[in-house]
Order: structure tokens, then C-alpha cells, then sequence
């Protein structure tokens, strides 16, 4: 029994540790429960042995792929001719508890290369399954699906009916050729053996470097030129590529200084367009509020447009819509405003007094003096009727790092605040408190500054401040292009459609 199936391809699966082996049946030992093929394919790669042999106890599964010839009795109880890796349903052998070799029926499911038999082996021939076999009757009595044409990749079903044929005896219907010419031309096709197939792999770099690209396309365009086309231009010429924040059509060279001071500037900045915006002295700004004031735009209107500025500032710096937003309730925001008894500690309780209006906890610092400027006490009456939290000592403010700094302490007048003991005791709170500082309309003079900033804000042009001020910002307060103009300077506005902008130094 064991000698009937030498000489038939089968594939051995050998489950996830040794993979599938294919070839061709050797020799089969009873006694020692071993098979051997030859010429053997492991997972779809030729082998560099001659021979592999396997024991009954290491094969999960067995498939028949192919059988020596039509002379031999061969035996299944469901045959199925699979070729180039197509299973059907086949007769399949696995080991039993006891290590001997079983017939077992199951769907053959493997997607390893299978071999793939000539065409000259399947056409024409009579599979005879033998009874010697011991394969029950009732496998004779389903489908048994017959692949007729192995270089075509056709299919044939053959019904089988017990009833109508020898119930040993199966015998596939033969190809439908009428002629030559189609077995002519799958055979030029397939007909190849696959020990001729190369193993090595197609060099794809190598053929690509035989084509000279330059060359062809110089020829392309040799013969355009002669022919008088043009699919591409001219090769002299390039076309003109665009960012896509230029625009393709032609406008007036740009002109980037636009803004021009009476007098040299000590320090130029410029904008993220690119634009000059050069600082002035303090003299020249502080003419430049005085005529604006004149003009209608008073103290308190001011006092509006630089607290709206800072505030839209600082709800930036504090993380904006991100952290303002009715799902962070929780994380509410704090901000330690520093002020002074001046115009500038005004500006500071307008910003404090719009950032309380948008939900950020405000800690406003002001010492107590017996008279204070007008401009003061109408901002901090203000103040007082937003939730926001006024104090007048140092130990009134908090000991944990605030988000945000706000410093309006110094100004360019009255030196003398700086050798008062609240002052000291404030500046040595907010360099202790490590949060970061953001000064509105610092001073120029480095050494009146007490605090070093990480931002500063300058109303309208900016002074030339130094190092200390941190990334300087510039905001707009709504100074008229003519009033510019009456004390000197050659204005257009750098702000475009924002009214805080960054400055960068050149």
C-alpha cells in the first residue's frame, strides 16, 4: 500500500514551527512511520537538499497534489488535481493519537505555493481510486472537482453519481479543445518548467539606470523646436513659481518703510511682514498723546483702548480658547496686577478690570495713599464693582506662582516711588513668585525697571527699549494719521486688521 504512492507530489504541513514542505514521495516507511520527499520546497522556497524526511508525529496535515500516472490505483475518497496554488477539496492523511497515518476529509485551506503539475500529466487520464484504500462509499458520493486545462486556468465540475458510474472508478470529462492551436498557445505560455524559473530577484535599480533620462528629454525638445510645438516652453526658460502667500498678478514694488520719525531712530523694529517700525524718544511720544489729546482723544479714552489691548494680550498669554472655556470652570485663571498711584497704574486696573469681566481671577496690588489722581480713582471705581480682589499689602498676595504678572509700577515720572518700602517688598514678591511678567509701557531706562519682563507693551510707537522689556508687543490706542503728521512723523498704519502685533529687532 505504502509503495502505490511513490512518485506522487504532496504537500506536508508541518504546523507554525517547520511550515509546509512540497514534493515529490520518495519513500514511505511503515515501520518506522517516516515519509521522504524529494526535491523538496519549504514555504514556497526550493530547498538546498536533495531529500527531506518526516515522522508521522511532526505532519499536522497531508495533501495529494498530484499522482504518478493513470496505470498506478491510487486511492481517495474525494481527488482533487490542484495546480499554481489553487486548493480544492482533496484527500487529505493527518496522524492519529497513535502516531499512524489516518484518512481524514477537510476542506483544504493553505495559501503556500503549490506545485504546478504539466500539462501532459492530467490530460486525458482516468483517476482510479482503489478499494484497497479503505475509503468509505460515502466520499465517492460528493462533487469531485477536476481541473481538466492546468495551463489555462480553467475549471471543470464533474457530478458524481454512485449510481451511474462504478462506484471505484472516477473519470474526469476531458478538455473541450477542438484544435492545436490552443494547446499550441498554453503551452508557449505555462508550458515552461519550474526548475527554469530564476531565484533571483529583479533588479529594478539596474534598468532604471540604463534609461538616460537627459537624453531623451533632450531629444523631445530638439524635435519641438524643429517642428515648431511648445508642449513645455521653451528650455531657456523657467516658469516663475509663487509661494502661496504671493500673488501672481503685478503690483507696485512694496515698500516696506513706511513709517518715518523726524529724528534718527536709536532702535528699529520690524513686524511679521516685514515692515519698519522705528521707536521714538519719550519726548517726541509724550508730544505725540499731548496732541492727540487735543485733538479729542482724551485721557480716559485711552486709558479704554490701552486696558482692551493689554486684556486681549494677557487672554492670549493665559491660553485663550483653550483654557477659557466653559468645560475648564475648574481651571480658572489668575493674574497678580501690580500697579502704581499713576497714569500707568490706571492702564493696568483697566486691563485688570476687563480681564475680570472675562472670568479671570484678578489680584489687583495698589498701595494706600491719601490722594490719588483722578484718572486712578475712576478706574479703580470700576474695578471695585467687578469680582476681581483689590489688596494694599504684600502679604495679601498669594504665595503660590500665579499664571500671569501684570506690572504697572513704573513710570517715567516720579523716580522717588522707587525707595518706598512697598515697592521694594513688591518687586522682591513678583521675582520670587516665578510667573511670568508682562509690562505695559515700561519705561525706558533699564535701571528704573525693578522686574524683568518676558513681554512688554508699547501704545502707539515704541520706545527704544533694552533688553530687560522682554518681546516687546506694540498696540494700537486710536491716534488719528494726521495727528502723526502735526508733530513730524510720516505714518501708515503697520497693524493691518489686529491691534496688538510682535515686534521683532533688526
Amino acid at each position: 500500500m505504502a509503495t502505490d504512492w511513490l512518485g506522487s507530489i504532496v504537500s506536508i504541513n508541518c504546523g507554525e514551527s517547520l511550515g509546509v514542505y512540497q514534493g515529490r514521495v520518495s519513500a514511505v516507511d511503515q515501520v518506522s512511520q517516516t515519509i521522504s520527499l524529494t526535491r523538496p520546497f519549504h514555504n514556497g522556497v526550493k530547498c538546498l537538499v536533495p531529500e527531506v524526511t518526516f515522522r508521522a508525529g511532526d505532519i499536522t496535515e497531508l495533501k495529494i497534489l498530484e499522482i504518478p500516472g493513470p496505470g498506478d490505483s491510487r486511492s481517495c475518497g474525494d481527488l482533487q488535481q490542484t495546480e499554481l496554488g489553487i486548493p480544492g477539496v482533496g484527500c487529505q492523511v493527518g496522524p492519529s493519537q497513535n502516531g499512524t497515518g489516518k484518512m481524514l476529509k477537510k476542506p483544504i485551506s493553505s495559501s503556500a505555493p503549490q506545485n504546478i503539475p504539466r500539462r501532459a500529466d492530467v490530460k486525458n487520464q482516468d483517476i482510479i481510486i482503489s478499494p484497497q484504500q479503505q475509503c468509505s462509499k460515502s466520499y465517492m458520493d460528493r462533487h469531485v472537482e477536476t481541473l481538466t486545462q492546468s495551463k489555462g486556468f480553467r475549471r471543470r465540475h464533474n457530478s458524481w453519481s454512485s449510481s451511474s458510474r462504478h462506484p471505484n472508478q472516477v473519470t474526469p470529462k476531458k478538455s473541450g479543445l477542438k484544435n492545436g492551436q490552443m494547446k499550441s498557445k498554453d503551452d508557449e505560455c505555462f508550458g515552461d518548467d519550474i526548475d527554469e524559473i530564476p531565484d533571483t530577484d529583479f533588479d529594478f535599480e539596474g534598468n532604471l539606470a540604463l534609461f538616460d533620462k537627459a537624453a531623451v528629454f533632450e531629444e523631445i525638445e530638439t524635435y519641438e523646436r524643429r517642428s515648431g510645438t511648445r508642449s513645455r516652453g521653451t528650455p531657456s526658460e523657467k516658469p516663475a513659481r509663487y509661494r502661496h502667500d504671493e500673488n501672481i498678478l503685478e503690483s507696485e514694488p512694496i515698500v516696506y518703510r513706511r513709517i518715518v520719525v523726524p529724528q534718527n531712530a536709536n532702535k528699529e523694529f520690524c513686524t511679521d511682514s516685514g515692515l519698519v517700525v522705528p521707536s521714538v524718544s519719550y519726548e517726541l511720544h509724550k508730544k505725540l498723546l499731548s496732541v492727540a489729546e487735543k485733538h479729542g482723544l482724551t485721557l480716559e479714552r485711552r486709558l479704554e483702548m490701552t486696558g482692551v489691548c493689554a486684556s486681549q494680550m494677557a487672554l492670549s498669554l493665559l491660553g485663550g480658547p483653550n483654557r477659557l472655556n466653559p468645560k475648564n470652570v475648574h481651571q480658572r485663571p489668575t493674574v497678580a496686577l501690580l500697579c502704581g498711584p499713576h497714569v500707568k497704574g490706571a492702564q493696568g486696573i483697566s486691563c485688570g478690570r476687563h480681564l475680570s469681566n472675562h472670568d479671570v481671577h484678578v489680584i489687583l496690588f495698589l498701595p494706600n495713599f491719601v490722594k490719588m489722581l483722578e484718572s486712578v480713582t475712576n478706574e479703580l471705581n470700576l474695578f471695585s464693582k467687578t469680582q476681581g480682589q483689590q489688596v494694599s499689602s504684600v502679604k495679601d498676595l498669594p504665595d503660590t506662582p500665579v499664571d500671569l504678572v501684570i506690572n504697572c509700577l513704573d513710570c517715567h515720572e516720579n523716580a522717588f516711588l522707587r525707595d518706598q518700602p512697598w515697592y521694594k517688598a513688591v518687586v522682591d514678591w513678583a521675582n520670587q513668585n516665578r510667573a511670568p511678567v508682562l509690562s505695559i509701557d515700561p519705561p525706558i531706562n533699564e535701571m528704573e525697571q525693578g522686574i524683568d519682563a518676558k513681554w512688554s507693551l508699547a501704545l502707539g510707537l515704541p520706545l527704544p527699549l533694552g533688553e530687560r522689556a522682554g518681546r516687546v508687543y506694540l498696540c494700537d490706542i486710536g491716534i488719528p494719521q494726521k495727528v502723526f503728521q502735526e508733530v513730524g512723523i510720516n505714518y501708515h498704519s503697520p497693524f493691518g486688521c489686529k491691534f496688538v502685533i510682535p515686534l521683532h529687532s533688526t
